[in-house]
């Protein structure tokens, strides 16, 4: 029998509000991540990040330059989970009303190695 453990962070895209708040009232405790800020943490879940944000570096960074938004926005809800700067969570619920923002997401979990290093589809 052959065992398989992946300790990645589940990431789970939702393309309406409807669609969030379901997952949010089903699911494990969660972080959001949005393409823009949203004006208040959605009931159920226990923190947010967005993709739009300025980043906290300047600009062309080493450890940023080259980097999608979508990958940094998913790198500053992970250091804040392993920090402690934020209640722990168990995956990402993703709000991508847009293909765009879908597009976007799937390319920083395919094409970016510590993305795809610390969360899955």
């Amino acid at each position: 029998m052959a065992w398989s453990l992946d300790a990645r962070i589940p990431l789970l895209v939702t393309e309406s509000a409807a669609a969030l708040a379901a997952a949010l009232a089903a699911g494990p405790n969660s972080a959001v991540l949005t393409a823009a800020p949203a004006p208040a943490l959605p009931e159920g879940a226990v923190t947010m990040g967005s993709f739009d944000a300025t980043p906290a570096h300047a600009v062309a960074c080493s450890c940023c330059s080259g980097r999608s938004p979508v990958a940094a926005a998913l790198d500053r809800l992970f250091q804040a989970r392993v920090r402690g700067q934020c209640p722990w969570f168990d995956r990402v619920v993703a709000l991508a009303e847009t293909p765009e923002a879908r597009a976007a997401i799937a390319a920083a979990l395919s094409g970016d190695a510590v993305t795809a290093a610390r969360f899955r589809p």
